[in-house]
């Protein structure tokens, strides 16, 4: 998951909580490595190279399919899991990555390749109709976008069939909680500082449900003195103007919390105002 993982437990029960980690922890290992572009024997690379014919994807991997497409219609493209083709252009630094690439200097995209990559990109251009998946030569499929918090709910799920003790599964800062309040009565969850990295800014007491959040505190880069994140728009390869530097987004699970905070940061200046109109609960940083 390129990120730090754990799952809390509030109990007194050992085996309990070690049956919950390892469970948490094979579960992560199954996704990154089914749904991961870096591995050969991925389901990515299996799509990839069948590039331009027809193939019949499983269910889990059907499921991922249409929750992209969906969030390609409701973001109006701007995002798009054929947009993974953007990492040749960008790169935002050292060490922030587990990605081929993370070794490599932090740089700006060059004009010709972008638009070159541009080229590769869009939903539009791929016949989809569950369970059979076209993708036309050049392009790729890249589940970086919604993978994360997936797994979060799938580890969250199996935990709540497990036990009615409070359990928080948190993936890299996207975590969910289930069962029944901590001893505390709340989860307390801090948004981080957006000025001082690994400092807290405001602290939720999360009693149910998820939290998620996109920004740039850990993958960003400068240009002409300006910081630019991660979260790129697909119709431009460029994010968009006015991007708030974080959105925390709290809803039923993780993946709509994700998806809210992703959507609402590829609004760019009217990033607030489309988080208004979902009606969701969220704190912007800027």
């Amino acid at each position: 998951m390129a990120s730090p993982c754990e799952l809390l437990c509030d109990t007194d029960d050992a085996e309990l909580a070690q049956r919950l980690a390892n469970f948490a922890a094979r579960e992560a290992q199954r996704i990154e490595q089914k749904f991961s572009r870096y591995r050969e024997d991925s389901v990515v690379q299996a799509i990839h190279a069948r590039r331009g014919e027809p193939m019949a994807v499983d269910d889990e991997t059907a499921r991922l399919l249409s929750y992209g497409e969906a969030l390609w219609r409701i973001s109006e493209g701007r995002f798009d899991l054929t947009s993974g083709v953007l990492r040749h252009a960008w790169r935002f630094g050292a060490g922030q990555s587990s990605t081929p690439t993370a070794a490599l200097p932090p740089s700006a995209p060059d004009a010709e390749q972008l638009a070159a990559l541009l080229g590769r990109i869009g939903w539009q251009r791929v016949h989809w109709q569950a369970p059979t998946l076209t993708l036309p030569e050049g392009m790729e499929i890249d589940f970086g976008g919604i993978g994360k918090e997936y797994a979060v709910d799938r580890v969250a799920d199996w935990a709540a069939t497990q036990t009615s003790a409070p359990v928080l599964v948190n993936f890299g800062g996207d975590l969910r909680c289930v069962g029944a309040a901590p001893a505390s009565g709340a989860w307390q969850v801090g948004i981080e500082s957006i000025a001082q990295f690994g400092q807290a800014v405001r602290r939720i007491e999360l009693k149910s449900g998820a939290l998620a959040t996109s920004g740039d505190a850990r993958r960003h880069i400068e240009i002409d003195g300006r910081r630019v994140g991660h979260v790129l728009d697909a119709r431009t390869g460029w994010p968009a103007p006015g991007t708030p530097r974080s959105i925390t987004v709290a809803a039923d699970t993780c993946s709509q919390a994700g998806s809210y905070s992703t959507l609402a940061m590829l609004q760019g200046e009217g990033a607030e105002s489309f988080l208004e109109a979902e009606g969701v609960r969220y704190w912007c940083l800027r």
